[in-house]
């Protein structure tokens, strides 16, 4: 039997057993290293809550929220597709792997993707805000729209990735000429 948690607020002091929770807010939990596999997170919001390492095999996120999180090394390949929808602001996601995940029209707003993994990820229309994009991963990926205007430290190879109106600013689109080995003055 599966628990069901409805409009909950989960603070600090709060353990998560297993189960469906929607429409719930999550403040300040540490769940770094955490079994949340099979979880169900609809329409919910995290604030300030670390979730590192922890095991989501199989855990659906549809319309989740993080805020001020700290989500290092999370397999979000692992997690359940259907219907996943994220959004991150002011979060540290390093480490992380989306590897062929659909993550269309996904915000990533003031955060640090440092070596994470995009490989293969449906990356169209989405925006990264004020990012840190140190290493990550861009191999045969759609950015068809994707937005790194305000994003650095990126490094995308035009060859290996679908580009079709992706929007860059100068000087970071500099990152698309990484492979050729060339100085620009």
């Amino acid at each position: 039997m599966t628990n069901t948690y409805s409009d909950i607020t989960f603070t600090r002091k709060d353990d998560l057993s297993k189960g469906e929770f929607e429409n719930c807010t999550f403040q300040g939990l540490d769940l770094s290293n955490q079994n949340l596999n099979g979880y169900i997170f609809i329409d919910c919001h995290y604030t300030d809550c670390n979730l590192s390492s922890a095991s989501i095999l199989g855990t659906a996120f549809r319309t989740v929220s993080f805020e001020g999180c700290k989500l290092l090394g999370l397999s979000f390949h692992l997690c359940n597709e259907f219907g996943l929808t994220l959004t991150f602001n002011n979060c540290i996601l390093n480490h992380s792997s989306f590897y062929k995940r659909k993550l269309k029209k996904t915000q990533f707003k003031n955060s640090q993707l440092k070596e994470v993994d995009f490989t293969e990820s449906d990356l169209s229309e989405c925006c990264f805000e004020n990012c840190a994009l140190n290493m990550a991963v861009f191999e045969n990926c759609n950015l068809t729209k994707t937005d790194f205007r305000l994003a650095n430290n990126y490094t995308i190879d035009p060859e290996r990735n679908k580009l079709k109106k992706t929007r860059f600013s100068f000087p970071s689109v500099i990152g698309l000429l990484d492979k050729y080995d060339i100085s620009i003055d």
